[in-house]
């Protein structure tokens, strides 16, 4: 078996959360910070170690979060997802397993969803397994177009889609997993080419299937398991998702 290595992105500011004193993924859910609920995640699933991204206002995520299972790297400036990823590369120079990337933000993933990524990145021994969900309503989002045997293909923008692929939908998560090798093979040549000179992350799947090598596809349960903790709005929602899951 395989090691497992968790990232965890936790270095964004949260411009949208009322609170501007604390960081994105320090605002509280259920009596518990954003962040703690995501490294339960992560420890849920018994991993040789974890690395936290920080950045924006690190000390508070730091002190949230602190203990000897975690490790933090700083991401300053922030650079978009695959220039986070590419901060951890330190904490994982000789490590030769699969690498979680895991988003501080996203506190609803059940222990469940994340064992059947793991599962399905295994079985077939692929470079990468994206997570994706089915919305209710995909209008805005990318969709995942998947390949004739189900395997990722490629990410259509919401803008760029044909009719056929409006009808799509299944979007990204922005869960991942990895193999860490490929993984950090392929990051360098991340570039930046967009309206927000960003490197982002997807790209790497991109780079992966150019080299013949395979990206599978695993569905989480639930739409809202993959939500995303932007706005006050958002965490209130959230509260209400995990009190139905209590009384379930």
């Amino acid at each position: 078996m395989k090691p497992l290595g968790v990232a965890i992105m936790a270095a964004g500011k949260g411009t949208r959360m009322q609170r501007k004193d604390v960081p994105k993924v320090c605002n509280v859910l259920n009596g518990r910070t954003l962040i703690e609920h995501v490294v339960e995640q992560a420890r849920l699933l018994k991993p040789e170690r974890i690395v936290v991204i920080v950045g924006h206002m690190r000390e508070q995520v730091m002190e949230a979060v602190a203990s000897k299972d975690v490790r933090f790297v700083v991401q300053e400036p922030q650079l978009g997802t695959a220039h986070a990823v590419e901060m951890t590369r330190p904490e994982f120079a000789d490590f030769d397993g699969d690498i979680l990337v895991l988003s501080g933000d996203a506190p609803l993933l059940k222990k469940a969803t994340l064992e059947k990524l793991i599962q399905t990145h295994r079985s077939g021994n692929y470079a990468a397994t994206m997570l994706v969900a089915e919305a209710p309503d995909p209008t805005g989002y990318g969709r995942v177009i998947r390949t004739p045997d189900g395997l990722f293909d490629y990410v259509v923008e919401d803008k760029d889609a044909t009719p056929e692929q409006l009808q799509v939908a299944e979007i990204n998560s922005g869960i991942y997993l990895f193999d860490a090798v490929k993984l950090f093979a392929n990051l360098t040549k991340v570039g930046n080419d967009n309206a927000q000179k960003e490197y982002y992350l997807p790209d790497v799947l991109s780079f992966l299937k150019m080299q013949g090598d395979q990206v599978a596809v695993e569905s989480a349960e639930t739409f809202s398991e993959i939500h995303g903790i932007n706005t006050v709005e958002q965490l209130q929602e959230a509260e209400q998702i995990l009190a139905q899951r209590r009384e379930a």
